[in-house]
Protein backbone atom coordinates (compact mmCIF):
# COMPACT_ATOMS: atom_id res chain seq x y z
CA UNK A 1 0.00 0.00 0.00
CA UNK A 2 2.95 2.01 1.15
CA UNK A 3 3.71 1.88 -3.02
CA UNK A 4 0.49 3.13 -3.97
CA UNK A 5 0.54 6.00 -1.82
CA UNK A 6 3.58 6.87 -2.70
CA UNK A 7 3.26 6.58 -6.66
CA UNK A 8 -0.53 7.23 -6.95
CA UNK A 9 -1.10 9.97 -4.40
CA UNK A 10 -4.45 10.48 -3.36
CA UNK A 11 -8.08 9.79 -1.13
CA UNK A 12 -6.86 6.00 -1.02
CA UNK A 13 -8.60 5.40 2.29
CA UNK A 14 -11.13 3.10 1.63
CA UNK A 15 -9.45 1.12 -1.56
CA UNK A 16 -6.77 0.15 0.69
CA UNK A 17 -8.63 -1.22 3.42
CA UNK A 18 -10.67 -3.03 0.66
CA UNK A 19 -7.91 -4.48 -1.02
CA UNK A 20 -5.97 -5.44 2.53
CA UNK A 21 -8.78 -6.94 3.65
CA UNK A 22 -9.23 -9.03 0.49
CA UNK A 23 -5.58 -9.62 0.09
CA UNK A 24 -6.48 -11.42 3.58
CA UNK A 25 -9.39 -13.59 3.27
CA UNK A 26 -9.16 -14.29 -0.59
CA UNK A 27 -8.47 -17.95 0.32
CA UNK A 28 -10.49 -18.97 3.21
CA UNK A 29 -12.68 -21.01 1.41
CA UNK A 30 -9.64 -23.46 1.13
CA UNK A 31 -10.88 -27.01 2.53
CA UNK A 32 -8.67 -30.04 4.05
CA UNK A 33 -5.48 -30.33 2.04
CA UNK A 34 -6.58 -26.90 0.07
CA UNK A 35 -6.52 -28.43 -3.79
CA UNK A 36 -6.27 -31.97 -3.36
CA UNK A 37 -9.83 -31.44 -1.72
CA UNK A 38 -10.31 -29.37 -4.91
CA UNK A 39 -9.95 -32.28 -7.38
CA UNK A 40 -11.99 -34.42 -4.78
CA UNK A 41 -15.12 -31.64 -5.70
CA UNK A 42 -13.61 -31.93 -9.46
CA UNK A 43 -15.11 -35.56 -9.79
CA UNK A 44 -18.42 -35.80 -7.65
CA UNK A 45 -19.73 -32.46 -8.40
CA UNK A 46 -19.10 -30.65 -4.73
CA UNK A 47 -19.82 -27.06 -5.34
CA UNK A 48 -18.55 -26.43 -1.85
CA UNK A 49 -15.07 -28.14 -2.36
CA UNK A 50 -14.51 -25.18 -4.71
CA UNK A 51 -12.23 -22.60 -2.47
CA UNK A 52 -13.52 -19.63 -4.68
CA UNK A 53 -17.08 -20.68 -4.48
CA UNK A 54 -16.69 -21.00 -1.10
CA UNK A 55 -14.72 -17.90 -0.19
CA UNK A 56 -17.24 -15.39 -1.71
CA UNK A 57 -20.09 -17.48 0.39
CA UNK A 58 -18.19 -16.49 3.19
CA UNK A 59 -17.31 -13.24 2.74
CA UNK A 60 -20.54 -12.06 2.07
CA UNK A 61 -22.88 -13.99 4.11
CA UNK A 62 -20.74 -15.45 6.85
CA UNK A 63 -19.21 -14.48 10.08
CA UNK A 64 -16.42 -12.85 8.03
CA UNK A 65 -19.73 -10.89 6.70
CA UNK A 66 -20.80 -9.50 10.24
CA UNK A 67 -17.42 -8.27 11.29
CA UNK A 68 -16.40 -6.55 8.10
CA UNK A 69 -19.72 -5.27 7.94
CA UNK A 70 -20.34 -4.14 11.57
CA UNK A 71 -16.41 -3.07 12.57
CA UNK A 72 -15.84 -1.54 9.72
CA UNK A 73 -18.36 0.20 7.59
CA UNK A 74 -22.20 -1.55 6.14
CA UNK A 75 -21.78 -3.54 2.81
CA UNK A 76 -17.88 -3.82 3.41
CA UNK A 77 -18.07 -7.35 2.93
CA UNK A 78 -19.33 -6.91 -0.83
CA UNK A 79 -16.49 -4.76 -1.79
CA UNK A 80 -14.24 -7.19 -0.32
CA UNK A 81 -16.05 -10.12 -2.43
CA UNK A 82 -16.20 -7.80 -5.22
CA UNK A 83 -12.60 -7.15 -5.49
CA UNK A 84 -11.99 -10.54 -5.25
CA UNK A 85 -13.64 -11.59 -8.01
CA UNK A 86 -13.03 -8.34 -10.37
CA UNK A 87 -16.26 -7.20 -10.44
CA UNK A 88 -16.90 -3.62 -10.85
CA UNK A 89 -14.16 -1.01 -11.48
CA UNK A 90 -11.05 -2.05 -11.80
CA UNK A 91 -8.08 0.15 -9.45
CA UNK A 92 -4.63 -0.04 -8.76
CA UNK A 93 -5.90 -2.16 -5.58
CA UNK A 94 -7.28 -4.95 -7.55
CA UNK A 95 -3.25 -5.33 -8.34
CA UNK A 96 -2.58 -5.79 -4.69
CA UNK A 97 -5.22 -8.82 -4.74
CA UNK A 98 -4.45 -10.41 -7.86
CA UNK A 99 -1.50 -9.70 -10.39
CA UNK A 100 2.18 -10.55 -11.14
CA UNK A 101 3.25 -8.72 -8.01
CA UNK A 102 0.21 -9.99 -5.54
CA UNK A 103 1.13 -10.15 -1.89
CA UNK A 104 -0.60 -13.22 -2.03
CA UNK A 105 2.07 -14.38 -4.61
CA UNK A 106 4.45 -12.48 -2.80
CA UNK A 107 3.62 -14.11 0.40
CA UNK A 108 3.78 -18.01 -0.35
CA UNK A 109 6.96 -18.17 -2.51
CA UNK A 110 8.63 -17.35 0.39
CA UNK A 111 6.64 -18.63 3.13
CA UNK A 112 6.76 -21.78 1.24
CA UNK A 113 10.38 -21.93 0.79
CA UNK A 114 11.07 -21.53 4.33
CA UNK A 115 8.63 -24.03 5.63
CA UNK A 116 9.64 -27.12 3.18
CA UNK A 117 13.71 -25.73 3.52
CA UNK A 118 14.42 -25.58 -0.30
CA UNK A 119 17.09 -23.25 -1.32
CA UNK A 120 15.02 -23.16 -4.67
CA UNK A 121 12.92 -20.04 -5.38
CA UNK A 122 15.18 -17.03 -3.66
CA UNK A 123 14.43 -13.50 -4.95
CA UNK A 124 15.55 -10.07 -4.30
CA UNK A 125 12.22 -8.87 -3.02
CA UNK A 126 13.72 -5.58 -1.50
CA UNK A 127 14.66 -4.59 -4.65
CA UNK A 128 11.77 -5.37 -6.72
CA UNK A 129 9.67 -3.80 -4.95
CA UNK A 130 12.19 -0.46 -4.57
CA UNK A 131 11.54 -0.76 -8.61
CA UNK A 132 7.66 -1.27 -8.55
CA UNK A 133 6.23 1.58 -10.39
CA UNK A 134 2.75 2.94 -11.86
CA UNK A 135 1.55 2.03 -15.26
CA UNK A 136 -1.63 1.93 -17.23
CA UNK A 137 -2.42 -1.40 -19.91
CA UNK A 138 -4.96 -1.18 -22.14
CA UNK A 139 -7.37 -4.57 -21.72
CA UNK A 140 -10.72 -6.01 -23.60
CA UNK A 141 -11.75 -8.78 -24.06
CA UNK A 142 -13.54 -9.49 -27.92
CA UNK A 143 -15.67 -7.26 -28.45
CA UNK A 144 -15.64 -4.88 -25.09
CA UNK A 145 -13.89 -1.40 -25.72
CA UNK A 146 -10.27 -1.73 -25.06
CA UNK A 147 -10.08 1.00 -21.81
CA UNK A 148 -6.93 1.99 -19.63
CA UNK A 149 -6.20 0.19 -16.53
CA UNK A 150 -3.90 1.11 -13.85
CA UNK A 151 -1.49 -1.81 -12.71
CA UNK A 152 2.22 -2.38 -11.53
CA UNK A 153 4.92 -2.18 -13.91
CA UNK A 154 9.01 -2.68 -12.86
CA UNK A 155 11.55 0.19 -13.84
CA UNK A 156 14.27 -0.93 -16.22
CA UNK A 157 16.98 -1.52 -13.09
CA UNK A 158 14.77 -4.74 -12.03
CA UNK A 159 15.13 -7.06 -14.62
CA UNK A 160 16.97 -8.86 -13.65
CA UNK A 161 15.27 -9.24 -10.46
CA UNK A 162 11.97 -10.22 -12.48
CA UNK A 163 13.85 -12.45 -14.07
CA UNK A 164 14.47 -14.41 -10.78
CA UNK A 165 11.09 -13.47 -9.91
CA UNK A 166 9.65 -15.55 -12.75
CA UNK A 167 12.00 -18.73 -12.46
CA UNK A 168 12.00 -18.96 -8.88
CA UNK A 169 7.97 -18.97 -8.67
CA UNK A 170 8.05 -21.53 -11.81
CA UNK A 171 10.89 -23.67 -9.88
CA UNK A 172 8.37 -24.20 -6.43
CA UNK A 173 6.30 -26.43 -8.83
CA UNK A 174 8.94 -29.31 -9.80
CA UNK A 175 10.43 -29.40 -6.61
CA UNK A 176 7.88 -28.57 -3.83
CA UNK A 177 3.98 -28.67 -5.11
CA UNK A 178 4.87 -31.08 -8.09
CA UNK A 179 7.19 -33.36 -6.17
CA UNK A 180 6.75 -36.52 -6.59
CA UNK A 181 6.34 -37.47 -2.82
CA UNK A 182 3.92 -34.73 -2.98
CA UNK A 183 1.72 -35.61 -5.52
CA UNK A 184 1.96 -39.08 -4.51
CA UNK A 185 0.23 -38.32 -0.61
CA UNK A 186 -2.71 -35.89 -2.75
CA UNK A 187 -3.71 -39.06 -4.82
CA UNK A 188 -4.18 -41.11 -1.40
CA UNK A 189 -5.76 -38.21 -0.12
CA UNK A 190 -8.27 -37.69 -3.09
CA UNK A 191 -8.73 -41.43 -3.30
CA UNK A 192 -9.87 -41.40 0.28
CA UNK A 193 -11.93 -38.57 0.56
CA UNK A 194 -13.83 -39.69 -2.85
CA UNK A 195 -14.63 -43.46 -1.54
CA UNK A 196 -15.81 -42.01 2.20
CA UNK A 197 -18.32 -39.68 0.25
CA UNK A 198 -19.21 -42.66 -2.38
CA UNK A 199 -19.97 -45.01 0.50
CA UNK A 200 -22.01 -42.51 2.61
CA UNK A 201 -24.00 -41.52 -0.24
CA UNK A 202 -24.82 -45.32 -0.71
CA UNK A 203 -25.97 -45.61 2.24
CA UNK A 204 -22.78 -47.70 3.75
CA UNK A 205 -20.88 -45.39 6.22
CA UNK A 206 -20.67 -47.48 8.75
CA UNK A 207 -17.82 -49.16 6.25
CA UNK A 208 -15.59 -46.47 6.79
CA UNK A 209 -14.95 -46.80 10.81
CA UNK A 210 -15.79 -43.52 10.98
CA UNK A 211 -18.70 -42.68 14.01
CA UNK A 212 -21.99 -41.17 12.56
CA UNK A 213 -21.40 -37.85 13.47
CA UNK A 214 -17.76 -37.29 12.35
CA UNK A 215 -17.55 -34.24 10.21
CA UNK A 216 -16.45 -36.11 7.03
CA UNK A 217 -19.69 -38.56 7.27
CA UNK A 218 -21.73 -35.54 8.09
CA UNK A 219 -20.06 -33.78 5.45
CA UNK A 220 -20.62 -36.47 3.10
CA UNK A 221 -24.21 -36.57 3.72
CA UNK A 222 -24.71 -32.88 3.05
CA UNK A 223 -21.91 -31.40 0.81
CA UNK A 224 -24.25 -28.35 -0.38
CA UNK A 225 -24.30 -26.89 3.71
CA UNK A 226 -21.59 -24.19 4.84
CA UNK A 227 -21.40 -25.32 8.28
CA UNK A 228 -20.66 -29.08 7.66
CA UNK A 229 -18.03 -27.50 4.85
CA UNK A 230 -16.65 -25.09 7.62
CA UNK A 231 -16.15 -28.44 9.81
CA UNK A 232 -13.60 -29.60 7.64
CA UNK A 233 -10.12 -29.04 8.28
CA UNK A 234 -5.89 -30.46 7.45
CA UNK A 235 -6.77 -31.89 11.43
CA UNK A 236 -9.51 -33.40 11.32
CA UNK A 237 -9.06 -35.52 8.05
CA UNK A 238 -5.42 -36.48 9.58
CA UNK A 239 -6.80 -37.42 13.05
CA UNK A 240 -9.66 -39.62 10.96
CA UNK A 241 -6.91 -41.63 9.59
CA UNK A 242 -6.13 -44.03 12.44
CA UNK A 243 -10.04 -44.49 12.68
CA UNK A 244 -9.99 -45.32 8.90
CA UNK A 245 -7.62 -48.06 9.43
CA UNK A 246 -9.89 -49.93 10.66
CA UNK A 247 -12.33 -49.75 8.27
CA UNK A 248 -14.14 -52.63 6.61
CA UNK A 249 -13.91 -50.71 2.96
CA UNK A 250 -10.56 -52.13 2.01
CA UNK A 251 -9.69 -48.81 0.05
CA UNK A 252 -9.89 -46.61 3.22
CA UNK A 253 -7.87 -49.05 5.69
CA UNK A 254 -5.01 -49.70 3.13
CA UNK A 255 -4.25 -45.76 1.97
CA UNK A 256 -5.25 -44.72 5.44
CA UNK A 257 -2.57 -46.72 6.34
CA UNK A 258 -0.11 -46.39 3.73
CA UNK A 259 -0.36 -41.96 4.97
CA UNK A 260 -0.03 -42.03 8.40
CA UNK A 261 3.37 -44.72 7.83
CA UNK A 262 4.34 -42.90 4.95
CA UNK A 263 4.41 -45.72 2.32
CA UNK A 264 3.45 -43.79 0.01
CA UNK A 265 2.87 -45.58 -3.56
CA UNK A 266 5.85 -45.92 -6.03
CA UNK A 267 6.08 -43.46 -8.77
CA UNK A 268 7.10 -44.23 -12.61
CA UNK A 269 7.99 -41.21 -14.33
CA UNK A 270 6.22 -41.48 -17.87
CA UNK A 271 7.73 -38.44 -19.04
CA UNK A 272 11.14 -38.98 -18.07
CA UNK A 273 11.47 -42.19 -19.92
CA UNK A 274 9.84 -41.26 -22.79
CA UNK A 275 11.80 -37.48 -23.30
CA UNK A 276 14.85 -40.18 -22.66
CA UNK A 277 14.22 -42.32 -25.49
CA UNK A 278 12.37 -39.77 -28.23
CA UNK A 279 15.44 -37.32 -27.34
CA UNK A 280 18.11 -38.35 -25.67
CA UNK A 281 20.70 -35.41 -25.90
CA UNK A 282 17.70 -33.08 -25.17
CA UNK A 283 18.01 -31.26 -28.87
CA UNK A 284 14.31 -30.28 -28.52
CA UNK A 285 12.26 -28.79 -31.67
CA UNK A 286 8.85 -29.23 -32.80
CA UNK A 287 8.75 -32.86 -34.24
CA UNK A 288 10.61 -33.96 -31.17
CA UNK A 289 8.16 -32.32 -28.43
CA UNK A 290 5.11 -33.21 -30.99
CA UNK A 291 6.42 -36.92 -30.53
CA UNK A 292 6.67 -36.94 -26.73
CA UNK A 293 3.53 -35.10 -26.07
CA UNK A 294 2.13 -37.44 -28.20
CA UNK A 295 3.37 -40.67 -26.50
CA UNK A 296 2.75 -39.39 -23.19
CA UNK A 297 -0.91 -38.21 -23.32
CA UNK A 298 -1.64 -42.18 -25.30
CA UNK A 299 0.48 -44.33 -22.47
CA UNK A 300 -1.48 -42.21 -19.85
CA UNK A 301 -4.81 -43.08 -21.80
CA UNK A 302 -4.06 -46.98 -22.02
CA UNK A 303 -2.89 -46.92 -18.48
CA UNK A 304 -6.51 -45.70 -17.71
CA UNK A 305 -8.54 -48.29 -19.77
CA UNK A 306 -6.56 -51.01 -18.11
CA UNK A 307 -7.21 -49.47 -14.40
CA UNK A 308 -10.85 -49.19 -15.26
CA UNK A 309 -10.90 -52.80 -16.65
CA UNK A 310 -9.40 -53.85 -12.70
CA UNK A 311 -12.31 -55.00 -10.63
CA UNK A 312 -10.68 -54.48 -7.14
CA UNK A 313 -11.59 -51.60 -5.17
CA UNK A 314 -8.21 -50.71 -4.87
CA UNK A 315 -7.17 -49.10 -7.78
CA UNK A 316 -3.70 -50.66 -9.02
CA UNK A 317 -2.46 -47.97 -10.94
CA UNK A 318 -3.25 -43.96 -10.34
CA UNK A 319 -1.93 -41.56 -12.78
CA UNK A 320 -0.91 -38.02 -12.45
CA UNK A 321 -1.19 -35.15 -15.65
CA UNK A 322 -0.51 -31.46 -14.80
CA UNK A 323 1.53 -28.88 -16.29
CA UNK A 324 2.83 -25.30 -14.86
CA UNK A 325 3.46 -22.45 -17.66
CA UNK A 326 6.15 -20.45 -16.12
CA UNK A 327 5.50 -17.29 -17.96
CA UNK A 328 1.96 -16.48 -19.68
CA UNK A 329 3.56 -14.64 -22.28
CA UNK A 330 0.04 -11.45 -23.24
CA UNK A 331 -1.09 -12.54 -19.12
CA UNK A 332 -3.00 -15.70 -21.15
CA UNK A 333 -6.77 -15.62 -20.17
CA UNK A 334 -6.53 -13.00 -17.76
CA UNK A 335 -4.61 -10.33 -20.47
CA UNK A 336 -1.91 -7.46 -19.51
CA UNK A 337 -3.22 -7.48 -16.17
CA UNK A 338 -1.38 -10.89 -15.29
CA UNK A 339 2.36 -9.75 -17.76
CA UNK A 340 5.07 -8.28 -15.93
CA UNK A 341 5.39 -4.73 -17.98
CA UNK A 342 9.06 -2.86 -18.32
CA UNK A 343 9.16 0.54 -18.35
CA UNK A 344 11.96 1.60 -20.39
CA UNK A 345 13.94 4.43 -20.53
CA UNK A 346 11.95 5.86 -22.96
CA UNK A 347 9.26 5.50 -20.64
CA UNK A 348 7.16 2.97 -22.84
CA UNK A 349 5.82 -0.69 -21.46
CA UNK A 350 7.32 -3.45 -22.55
CA UNK A 351 6.36 -7.14 -21.82
CA UNK A 352 9.23 -8.30 -19.97
CA UNK A 353 9.50 -11.24 -22.54
CA UNK A 354 10.15 -8.72 -24.80
CA UNK A 355 13.47 -7.67 -22.72
CA UNK A 356 14.50 -10.59 -21.44
CA UNK A 357 15.77 -14.02 -23.31
CA UNK A 358 15.45 -15.91 -20.19
CA UNK A 359 11.98 -15.54 -19.85
CA UNK A 360 11.21 -15.77 -23.33
CA UNK A 361 12.55 -19.08 -23.62
CA UNK A 362 10.93 -20.67 -20.57
CA UNK A 363 9.23 -23.58 -21.74
CA UNK A 364 6.13 -25.24 -19.84
CA UNK A 365 7.35 -27.61 -17.35
CA UNK A 366 4.59 -30.98 -17.96
CA UNK A 367 3.97 -33.74 -15.64
CA UNK A 368 3.13 -37.30 -16.16
CA UNK A 369 3.54 -39.72 -13.84
CA UNK A 370 1.66 -43.37 -12.91
CA UNK A 371 1.30 -44.41 -8.83
CA UNK A 372 1.73 -48.26 -8.42
CA UNK A 373 1.92 -50.97 -5.16
CA UNK A 374 5.68 -51.67 -5.38
CA UNK A 375 5.00 -55.45 -4.60
CA UNK A 376 2.67 -55.39 -7.51
CA UNK A 377 5.12 -56.75 -10.28
CA UNK A 378 1.79 -57.20 -12.70
CA UNK A 379 0.83 -53.68 -12.27
CA UNK A 380 4.61 -52.52 -13.02
CA UNK A 381 4.95 -54.82 -16.12
CA UNK A 382 1.65 -53.19 -17.52
CA UNK A 383 3.21 -49.74 -17.08
CA UNK A 384 6.63 -50.94 -18.70
CA UNK A 385 4.81 -52.61 -21.49
CA UNK A 386 2.63 -49.72 -22.14
CA UNK A 387 4.95 -47.30 -21.83
CA UNK A 388 7.82 -49.00 -24.02
CA UNK A 389 4.97 -49.62 -26.58
CA UNK A 390 4.80 -46.06 -26.94
CA UNK A 391 8.13 -45.27 -27.51
CA UNK A 392 8.92 -47.86 -29.76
Amino acid sequence: MKIVRQKAPGDHETKEKIALAAALVHDVGHGPFSHAFESVGDRLGLKLADHEVMSDELIRNGEIADILNEDIMPGFAANVANMIKKEGKITLHNSVVSSQFDADRLDYMQRDRMMTGSKHSAIDLTWLLANLDIGEVATGVDDTELRAVPTFVIGPKAIQAAEAYVLGLFQLYPTIYFHKATRGAEKLFIELLVRIVELTGAGSADKTGLPQNHPLIKFAKNPDSIDTALQLDDTVVWGALHLLQDADDKLLSKFSSRLLNRKLLKCFDIRTTVEHEVDPHNEGGPENVEKIEKRCASAILKLQAWQSQQTDVIPRIITDVAERTPYKIGGGSNGPLEQINVRTEGGELIELSQRSEIVKSLSVFFLNRVYYDSADDDALKTITSIVKGEID
